[in-house]
């Protein structure tokens, strides 16, 4: 399993295609306004875990715009669920960097590709809350985030790993039709090694409790 997902990326002419695709046409075409805030605080350089809200299907697409190759010069790889790589917007998302989950088999070959990835020092967007909510409030925040950074760290100790968390908020529950506004908001990187001296229990417990305080405090 973990061969095939690294064999699923797609062809790496096709990404630029899709990233210009994606900030050219698509997204400027669909939404009506686009705010974004704090983009200085996306790393350039390093392991990173971007943790956004999970609203729509259009979130791993603006992602992309808002903290993809024509902003940091780097591209995005997310675990996505399986049907997310499926329709218009999944096109999208696989061409973008997009590797599918299971929801009812998750296994543990998703989980090891998503640290080799982190150990190459790439960008992992992953989804905190484990699945899209159309209702406005933070949900709890799974503790799968935490897990991987922090296997992560167990096996390559001098990484710098951070978790940047992302709030994504549209104008309505589901922007499902053209003219929609969104706001984006990032907040400052979570330094994962400062929880390292914790055992493994209590740092997973502490990193999700200090990410979904990030998350609420920006979806504010």
């Amino acid at each position: 399993m973990l061969e095939s997902l690294s064999n699923s990326k797609v062809s790496p002419w096709l990404t630029p295609i899709a990233y210009l695709l994606c900030s050219g046409l698509v997204v400027p075409f669909y939404f009506k306004t686009i705010e974004i805030e704090g983009q200085d605080y996306l790393p350039r350089t390093g392991a990173v875990i971007l943790a956004p809200t999970h609203r729509s299907r259009w979130d791993a697409i603006l992602l992309a715009y808002s903290a993809g190759r024509w902003v940091t010069g780097r591209d995005l790889r997310y675990m996505v669920l399986l049907e997310q790589t499926q329709g218009f917007q999944g096109w999208f998302i696989q061409r973008l960097g997009g590797f599918p989950v299971n929801r009812d088999h998750p296994g543990t070959s998703s989980i090891r590709y998503s640290i080799e990835l982190l150990k190459q020092e790439q960008i992992l967007v992953l989804f905190p809350e484990g699945h899209i909510f159309l209702e406005g409030d933070i949900h709890p925040i799974q503790p799968g985030v935490a897990r991987i950074a922090l296997q992560t760290l167990s096996q390559k100790p001098d990484l710098d790993l951070k978790i940047v968390p992302i709030s994504i908020r549209y104008d309505r529950p589901a922007p499902i039709s053209k003219g929609s506004s969104v706001k984006i908001k990032i907040g400052e990187p979570i330094q994962v090694n400062n929880y390292t001296e914790q055992s493994p229990k209590l740092a997973t417990k502490s990193l999700t409790s200090d990410l979904e305080i990030a998350l609420k405090t920006l979806y504010l």
